[in-house]
């Protein structure tokens, strides 16, 4: 298949992370998606559940076969959850092209807490409070 550079940049994105040998329009394995997006098997299961544009093909036994708008779905959904911090209805909604309340995006910690929050928290509290930030920070960056 060749290339249409008109085509969504977005949507070749993804398929660029194989580095597999097969055609750009080749179905991939659980495993393969798995290996080049970073997403964990049963993360992509459960999301076939919760987003019902993701249908990857399904042969004998349930062996999965994703096709690259398949792909390209789940790297969206994985920057959405992952990255921008969508709750999953959150991401379902954008996808969907409906309006995403702003509860459904979680918002970023600040580098540094304004001092009218932290004066009342003793050191040992605020200490330990910044400390189990920085682990669901490293936890949502891994």
């Amino acid at each position: 298949m060749s290339q249409n550079p008109d085509r969504d940049p977005v949507s070749q994105a993804p398929l660029s992370r194989f580095d597999d040998g097969k055609a750009a329009d080749a179905l991939r394995t659980i495993g393969e998606v798995t290996k080049a997006l970073g997403v964990r098997q049963h993360v992509l299961r459960y999301w076939e559940e919760q987003f019902p544009a993701l249908q990857p093909i399904k042969r004998a036994g349930g062996r999965r076969y994703y096709r690259p708008e398949d792909v390209a779905l789940i790297a969206e959904i994985d920057r959405l959850v992952h990255r921008e911090g969508y709750t999953l209805r959150g991401a379902r909604q954008a996808l969907e092209g409906g309006s995403v309340p702003e509860a459904t995006a979680l918002q970023a910690a600040p580098a540094a807490e304004p001092a009218s929050l932290v004066a009342d928290i003793s050191p040992e509290r605020l200490a330990r409070l910044r400390a189990i930030r920085d682990k669901l920070a490293a936890a949502l960056a891994a």
